[in-house]
């Protein structure tokens, strides 16, 4: 695993950062040396986290929020400028995961999924162009690796990853010729509590479900945070549309 670059003078943003991969990217940044806005709906999350990061030093801004409002992400990321002055990356973690029967999904359930996984990283990303070209600095956006096979029972995740790996390369070509850079990590199954939504799907066919269990284990959630913090960092600066699958090669055949 390379080794991210020193951040210190700069700020990074880290949706989810409550707990989960987000919490683990924002230690991962804060050895960097970087200053953080941590955002999630958990509050209690949030000051767990905060009080460690800065009883080891690190300068952390929090803000409980739920992001699947526009207005809200472009608030979001206005506090953070307005805070420390800059923002260099934009680590887009947050993510809803409903695990149901198609059939059964509610509309508030489908357009919330699109909400928080799709639209969030969109307006949060819109919002933060201006300082993120004026530092070239990234966008790491988490997707999944149900963005790249057909994945029973998760038909809104799986559709909404996919969508953000495809605005992650096309806001790669777009912005080529600035300095920013756009990348993504599609990590497999992670012990979060996103996936241990999966146990609560009712009467699931056996013979589908097992298609997607990793025959390697589980993937380590401090594995995907270190990329995430690596490709935020100007230590990738060889890195601009790429998607990085940690799955442990579930997409792999």
């Amino acid at each position: 695993m390379p080794s991210p670059s020193d951040m210190h003078g700069k700020v990074a943003l880290i949706t989810g950062g409550g707990g989960g991969l987000g919490s683990a990217t924002a230690r991962k940044l804060a050895l960097c040396g970087a200053a953080l806005c941590l955002v999630d709906r958990d509050e209690a999350g949030l000051t767990k986290i905060r009080a460690e990061l800065v009883e080891n030093g690190a300068d952390v801004l929090c803000i409980a929020a739920d992001i699947a409002s526009a207005e809200r992400c472009k608030a979001v990321v206005d506090e953070a400028i307005a805070h420390f002055g800059r923002l260099d990356a934009l680590c887009n973690v947050a993510a809803i995961f409903v695990p149901c029967h198609f059939a059964e999904m509610s509309t508030e359930q489908w357009e919330r999924s699109m909400s928080v996984n799709l639209s969030a990283p969109a307006h949060l990303t819109q919002a933060a162009l201006p300082q993120l070209i004026e530092h070239q600095g990234a966008v790491v956006n988490v997707t999944s690796c149900a963005a790249h096979i057909g994945q029973a029972y998760t038909v809104a995740y799986a559709a909404t990853k996919a969508g953000l790996t495809h605005l992650t390369k096309s806001l790669a070509m777009e912005y080529m010729h600035t300095g920013v850079r756009f990348n993504a990590v599609a990590p497999g199954g992670m012990m979060t509590m996103l996936a241990a939504g999966m146990r609560d799907l009712q009467d699931p066919d056996p013979s589908l479900v097992s298609r997607y269990h990793p025959l390697r284990g589980l993937v380590e959630i401090d594995d995907v945070a270190d990329m995430v913090a690596f490709l935020a960092t100007d230590a990738a600066s060889g890195y601009h549309g790429a998607v990085i699958n940690i799955d442990k090669g579930i997409t792999a055949g």
